[in-house]
């Protein structure tokens, strides 16, 4: 095995990974005049002229869509069940025809080892961002090992929730996989495989100056914890291989799948559609958001015990981070927005959760507003005894009920809302809606003060923006797991080519 680290290097640089992505940081200013419009224009072609580096629809996208017009966002008739503007897009992630194939094993600079961390979909983003390091390192990966240690306790491998063979034969043309390292290989080794931990949201030079000269000198390399361990930012080649592995490379197992499949049936024999809410209402949640409820000091003093286990929480002030909308909404509060938003009481509703802090009372208020109320365990019944004992297979059964869902809402900025957020994007912009917590706090705060159709009226105002639109409003430090915009193009000609 073994090309040589500048070698590698050289192959990243030019012709596999694409030319150096433009940074999409630069195009989220406000709003941008016409003279601005043009002004940016010539820049861009004359930065192409300069360095080589082609200006990519993407590129272009990111600055027009800052110049449309705000009618278009503030004033228009929102659909709440679809975005009438998600058939003009769809999911484009095939790979260039400049994009280096995979590297075969016998030729590669050795085998990179995935040990991922979190939950289910933090380890699918490491699974995910895993694959384009071993492109970048011109390493063999070995299937990932899942975390057997977090929180949730879980002791299921890579093959008791995704479908291995096709993941292998998926990616075959981008990055050689194996199941594990070959037995003779091992025998040869002098020193068992180096282990460590890249810094959180590495760029590709790190691993090609820090990682790639240790793995060709050992032959075999462990990253640990690898969650989040690579940048956001990667240049459209890259980021298109991101979107190859998470959106068709990841496919569940067929038990996960007819079992998700199963429960969306039931549902659509008793509504032709069906709202998804992914309610992030747990103890650990709660716990580490540091937020507050109303609960007294019981609960003060039961999640305070939880967030010790967390030894580097800050100290924080719950009215602060409620004002600043970093608290999950309650199942109360997530009702009363969709209420508000135009869902009437007979809405078919899934809810994905674990344990709610304050079980059946704290969900009584949503059960209220929409009685038409159902989570796993009441359409499975028995039939979910087998994933009972396995958290991250019945993550993995609600995240298809969700992913099929016709609206999907989530309470929370967490890792399955991002991913199923990117994934419902990528797949046509199916309606998914983030609540503007920091806003509508303000609006629950006062809604005892104004008429229904007031409170009504301003949360569908501060909703503007987070109904899963093309053109929806995106936080300043963005993930390209919950916005891929590489991987989004328009069928109309002439229009933007990527959603931004």
């Amino acid at each position: 095995m073994g090309r040589k680290p500048d070698a590698v290097a050289k192959s990243y640089h030019s012709g596999g990974g694409g030319a150096a992505a433009s940074s999409p940081r630069a195009a989220r200013k406000a709003s941008p005049s016409p003279v601005f419009l043009g002004t940016a224009l010539f820049v861009l072609g004359f930065v192409s002229l300069f360095t080589g580096h082609v200006v990519t629809d993407a590129d272009w996208a990111r600055i027009r869509s800052r110049w449309r017009p705000k009618q278009h966002r503030n004033y228009e008739p929102i659909d709440i069940w679809e975005s009438k503007y998600s058939s003009m897009y769809y999911g484009c992630s095939e790979r260039s025809a400049s994009f280096r194939s995979a590297v075969p094993e016998n030729s590669s600079t050795g085998y990179l080892l995935i040990a991922t961390s979190g939950g289910l979909n933090q380890q699918r983003i490491g699974i995910t961002d895993a694959v384009v390091v071993a492109w970048i390192l011109n390493a063999t990966l070995v299937v990932p090992e899942l975390d057997h240690h977090s929180f949730w306790k879980d002791d299921s491998d890579f093959s008791d929730i995704f479908d291995v063979e096709w993941f292998i034969s998926h990616l075959s043309k981008d990055v050689t996989i194996v199941k594990r390292i070959p037995y003779e290989v091992m025998l040869s080794m002098d020193k068992l495989p180096w282990t460590m931990r890249a810094p959180r949201k590495s760029v590709p030079e790190f691993y090609i100056d820090e990682v790639l000269p240790i793995l060709m000198r050992r032959r075999a390399l462990q990253l640990t914890k690898f969650d989040y361990r690579l940048t956001s930012d990667l240049d459209e080649d890259l980021q298109k291989l991101r979107c190859r592995v998470n959106f068709h490379a990841l496919k569940f197992t067929s038990s996960i799948h007819a079992m998700g499949q199963k429960l969306v049936q039931k549902l659509r024999l008793m509504n032709t559609r069906y709202v998804a809410i992914h309610l992030r209402f747990e103890p650990d949640m709660l716990a580490f958001s540091g937020c507050y409820y109303g609960g007294g000091e019981k609960e003060r003093k039961e999640l305070g015990e939880i967030r010790k286990r967390w030894d580097t929480l800050p100290e924080l002030s719950a009215e602060d981070e409620r004002s600043r909308g970093k608290c999950p909404l309650t199942p109360h509060e997530v009702g009363l927005m969709l209420r508000a938003l135009g869902f009437g009481n007979d809405t078919l509703l899934y809810v994905a959760s674990g344990e709610i802090y304050g079980g059946d009372s704290t969900l009584q208020p949503l059960r209220g507003l929409f009685p038409n109320f159902y989570t796993k365990e009441k359409l499975a019944g028995d039939d979910l005894n087998p994933f009972l004992p396995f958290s991250s297979r019945l993550a993995a059964i609600d995240f298809i009920v969700c992913d099929e869902s016709d609206v999907f809402v989530t309470n929370n900025n967490g890792n399955m809302a991002k991913v199923l957020a990117g994934r419902r994007r990528y797949m046509g912009h199916k309606r998914t809606i983030r609540p503007n917590a920091k806003k509508l706090n303000v609006l629950f705060q006062t809604r005892n003060q104004l008429s229904w159709d007031t409170f009504s009226r301003k949360v569908q105002r501060v909703q503007r923006g987070l109904m899963g639109e093309p053109d929806d409003i995106r936080p300043k430090q963005d993930d390209f797991h919950e916005f891929p915009s590489s991987c989004i193009c328009s069928r109309k000609p002439g229009n933007i080519s990527a959603t931004t």
